[in-house]
C-alpha cells in the first residue's frame, strides 16, 4: 500500500515560483515511478511530469523548461519545482505513483494523493 501526501501549494503571482512536495509512505519508494498531474476547473486531469526509479524525468510540453521534478529516496519524497508560473498553471496538483515503467497516462497510476491547490494570479 502506498499513501501520498502533497504539500507546498498556494497563491503566487505570475512569474513566481513554487515547490510542491509529495511524501510517500511506501516500503519500496525507490522502486516507484512518481508523477505529477494537474486538473484545472472544468478540464480533465493532465500529465505534468514524472520521475522513474532511475531518476529519468519526463515533462509535459506545457511545463518543460519551467519545471523540475526530482526525488529524494532517503526521504521518500518527490518534488516539483515550478518557476515562471502562468495563470494557466492554476490547478489542483496531484502526486501519483505506480510500479513499473514511466507513463504519462493517468489511468496507469495506482496511487494518488489528495491534491494541493496552486493558484497563479495575473
Amino acid at each position: 500500500q502506498v499513501t501520498l501526501v502533497e504539500s507546498g501549494g498556494g497563491l503566487v503571482q505570475a512569474g513566481g515560483s513554487l515547490r510542491l512536495s509529495c511524501a510517500a509512505s511506501a516500503r519500496a519508494f525507490s522502486s516507484l515511478v512518481m508523477g505529477w498531474f494537474r486538473q484545472a476547473p472544468g478540464k480533465e486531469r493532465e500529465f505534468v511530469a514524472a520521475c522513474t526509479k532511475y531518476s529519468t524525468t519526463y515533462y509535459a510540453d506545457s511545463v518543460k523548461g519551467r519545471s523540475t521534478i526530482s526525488r529524494d529516496n532517503a526521504k521518500n519524497t518527490v518534488y516539483l519545482q515550478m518557476s515562471s508560473l502562468k495563470p494557466e498553471d492554476t490547478a489542483v496538483y496531484y502526486c501519483a505513483a505506480r510500479y513499473g515503467i514511466h507513463s504519462s497516462q493517468m489511468n496507469e497510476y495506482n496511487y494518488w494523493g489528495q491534491g494541493t491547490q496552486v493558484t497563479v494570479s495575473s
